[in-house]
């Protein structure tokens, strides 16, 4: 009589396997596991040039950014801070982003991510007033002929055309509001750049403006040729185009949130100043360009104008570049813009 109810339980069990299969032993691994360690992933870093594994990172969760991932390799490699590093899923790819999250990767459970070392980093911060402060700084020592600069009777002499006086104001009162708006206006979508870059910046921009200075301060300089109209009408251009880029900037400001990489299309506001957006894409670079335009007219000095053509040959990559992005970002993005000058360029 016992073999009766074995039989009978040996069979319900073979009617239960027949019935789930391979379902009711998954269900039954899975309710064995920690809760959650299903959902966990896994991520080997590898250095992208040798292909040698640099981590291994397990428990990985799911919805972790490329940020917090960085963050967790930093601690097994302290030498490479977060903003040093590049992921990426290819080795030869583009990096990804650190708001990029895991689980929206085309990867596996083990995701595979190639390490690119990017350098000692700098914040643009630092950068942007290091770059400004110099110019405003070199220029002074022309316009004040300090020792050694135009032979020792002349230091400390001052010029006797009120050009020169004028284009000191105005050169000094530009760079004074790039580094107000470095602190106070400008919202960074990067927080770092490489360190090399300081270098090349600074001697662009103080190498240009002690060249400038040099001509424009000297003893010997000669006032524009058509005297007080040019330089009113070049003055006029300049404080337009410097109110006409701070309003766009401002308006880009307003854009972004502080602490976020929101991208917007941006649009003309009720500031006339802003009416530009209609027509190009980057009108900071159009008011910038202009601004240097004026301020080669006003002192006819050739060393301003080569600086205004080098800008505008840089600015016009940039506004490409951004004009470019919008595109491709946004599919409404009006058609009318240029990049950077209104139905040309």
């Amino acid at each position: 009589m016992a073999l009766v109810p074995l039989g009978f339980h040996l069979a319900q069990k073979l009617a239960a396997q027949g019935r789930h299969g391979l379902l009711s032993s998954t269900v039954a691994e899975f309710d064995r596991c920690p809760p959650g360690a299903a959902l966990l992933r896994e991520v080997e870093i590898l250095d992208a040039k040798t292909r040698e594994k640099l981590c291994f990172l397990d428990k990985v969760e799911p919805q972790a950014t490329i940020a917090e991932i960085k963050n967790l390799f930093t601690k097994t490699h302290p030498q490479w801070y977060p903003a040093r590093q590049s992921l990426r899923l290819d080795p030869k790819g583009k990096s990804l982003k650190d708001e990029d999250i895991l689980q929206k990767l085309p990867v596996g459970t083990t995701a595979t991510l190639y390490f690119r070392d990017l350098g000692a980093q700098i914040s643009w911060v630092t950068v942007f007033l290091t770059e400004y402060a110099g110019p405003l700084f070199i220029y002074l020592l022309f316009y004040f002929r300090v020792p050694f600069l135009y032979g020792h009777k002349y230091d400390f002499t001052s010029s006797r055309h009120s050009v020169v006086h004028l284009a000191c104001i105005c050169h000094s009162f530009h760079y004074v509001k790039r580094l107000l708006e470095t602190l106070f206006v400008h919202r960074f979508s990067h927080g770092t750049m490489p360190l090399r870059n300081i270098f090349k910046n600074c001697t662009y921009y103080w190498g240009f403006a002690a060249w400038m200075a040099y001509y424009i301060n000297h003893p010997l300089y000669t006032p524009p040729t058509y005297g007080a109209q040019q330089v009113k009408l070049a003055l006029a251009i300049f404080v337009i185009c410097q109110l006409g880029n701070f309003s766009i900037h401002m308006a880009l400001r307003d854009l972004r949130p502080a602490g976020s990489k929101t991208r917007k299309i941006p649009y003309p506001t009720k500031n006339p100043f802003t009416w530009l957006f209609l027509l190009v894409s980057c009108p900071n670079y159009t008011y910038e360009v202009g601004s240097w335009i004026g301020f080669a007219i006003m002192t006819q000095c050739l060393p301003v104008a080569l600086f205004s053509l080098v800008g505008f040959t840089q600015m016009t990559i940039w506004a490409k570049g951004k004009h470019r992005s919008y595109l491709k970002e946004f599919r409404d993005y009006p058609p009318l813009r240029m990049p950077i000058v209104p139905f040309l360029l």
